[in-house]
């Protein structure tokens, strides 16, 4: 069967055990953590968190055979200045505790140009891309002292938006602590949707080597714009991304986006259906 599991901010935000039990009684082990969207009171302040704040944490986990697979840390790369700066400390500091939690990824998506991650046109230029990765190069190096990854997530409207731009990022920085968290769905739009296929077989040629994670949700077109919805219930063609996992990434974590508890278990059911099908 597939590894299936949550990002618990979709399911609950409250007190550690309060999630976990949620989690729990749904029959999942793993999830992606986003300390702000998911625990009550935190507020990612500087020096907020420490070594006993990610054990606890990781305990009342354990207790309930949750694991964390993904520590999510989502920071705009396309900052400049002071901004940036505070954004890579706060980075840093979930780089620095994440073995803490029992984690060794941490994850982000690459930015926009914009503050409040809106589209910019400026953010497919080559001058966004490198200012991206000026931005991204201290925080490998620093998960390269710690041994942990920094996993990238590609947006189509983000800087990194195609699978060639994740390419050229992966092979520029070169280094085996930066990976991949795919999540095709982000790369479509309504452009490119009926190339929905191309686009999944072409990052796996590229740089399905580098792919530690996978996020799951679906689409459908409205008005003549992408929506996302939860998995099953769009166009995205699962039996092919799943043919692709079953021969080249078993096992890999798979993580439901935009899936509330109320349907979890028709999501799971769906996608190891078709893990039996291929």
């Amino acid at each position: 069967m597939l590894n299936i599991g949550v990002r618990t901010h979709d399911f609950a935000k409250g007190s550690i055990e309060e999630i976990a039990n949620i989690i729990s009684e749904k029959g999942f082990s793993s999830i992606q953590l986003a300390l702000k969207k998911s625990i009550e009171g935190f507020e990612g302040k500087k020096g907020e968190i420490t070594a006993g704040f990610a054990n606890n944490i990781r305990k009342k986990l354990d207790r309930k055979d949750i694991r964390i697979a993904v520590l999510g840390c989502y920071i705009n790369m396309g900052h400049k200045g002071l901004e940036m700066n505070k954004l890579s400390d706060y980075f840093k500091e979930h780089i620095k505790y994440a073995r803490d939690f029992g984690c060794t990824i941490i994850g982000t998506e690459t930015g926009s140009l914009n503050g409040d991650y809106s589209f910019n046109e400026g953010n497919h230029s080559e001058e966004a891309l490198e200012h991206f990765i000026e931005n991204l190069k201290p925080l490998v190096e620093e998960a390269e002292k710690f041994g942990v990854i920094v996993g990238i997530e590609a947006v189509t409207k983000h800087i990194v938006n195609t699978p060639e731009r994740m390419k050229y990022v992966l092979d520029k920085i070169n280094s085996n602590n930066l990976q991949v968290i795919f999540d095709p769905v982000n790369l479509l739009d309504e452009n490119n949707y009926e190339n929905q296929e191309k686009i999944v077989d072409k990052s796996f040629e590229l740089f399905g080597d580098k792919i530690a994670i996978i996020h799951s949700k679906d689409f459908v077109i409205e008005n003549g714009k992408i929506k996302t919805v939860y998995t099953g219930k769009g166009l995205f063609n699962y039996k092919h991304l799943i043919k692709k996992l079953k021969i080249e990434k078993p096992n890999i974590d798979i993580l439901l986006e935009n899936a509330i508890p109320e349907k979890s278990s028709e999501i799971v059911g769906f996608l190891n259906g078709l893990y039996k099908e291929v």
